[in-house]
């Protein structure tokens, strides 16, 4: 999925109906292309829009030197390849490239299952799992 959007909360109070909506994407012409046409399709029926909080893309790299390296402790630690793959769920990360364009970054974690709903849960094995990784580049970070 490189852009979605999901209501994040409704409110109804004194006759008024309000939406939230968060709209996330990997590729910042794309996320803007969608709020615009939500944006559109709402006023055509005489909503106002306000547009709040708005979180910018990332594009993964997927040629990254510090994926390279953490996809090589991976299999070391775990004798197997890790899953690698560009989603746009990377908030902090497009926050942190916004700031520092040139910054080698990755993301990455557990399992994660209907993200962004009721239903969303996290796999306990594979987050013990990522907890374990975590550790293991930590070991390799130079003491001062």
């Amino acid at each position: 999925v490189e852009t979605s959007n999901n209501i994040a909360r409704v409110v109804v109070k004194d006759g008024n109906i309000k939406i939230a909506c968060l709209t996330r994407s990997s590729v910042e012409s794309s996320k803007n292309d969608l709020t615009n046409a939500l944006r559109a399709t709402f006023e055509l029926i005489g909503c106002e829009v306000a547009l709040s909080g708005d979180y910018p893309g990332w594009a993964p790299n997927m040629e990254s030197p510090i994926l390279q390296v953490l996809v090589e402790k991976y299999t070391a630690l775990f004798e197997e390849q890790p899953h690698v793959a560009a989603c746009h769920a990377g908030l902090e990360c497009g926050i942190l490239g916004q700031n520092y364009p040139e910054m080698d970054m990755i993301s990455f974690g557990p399992t994660i299952k209907g993200a962004h709903s009721p239903d969303e849960r996290a796999s306990i094995s594979s987050a013990q799992k990522y907890w374990k990784f975590v550790l293991e580049i930590l070991k390799d970070i130079p003491k001062k």
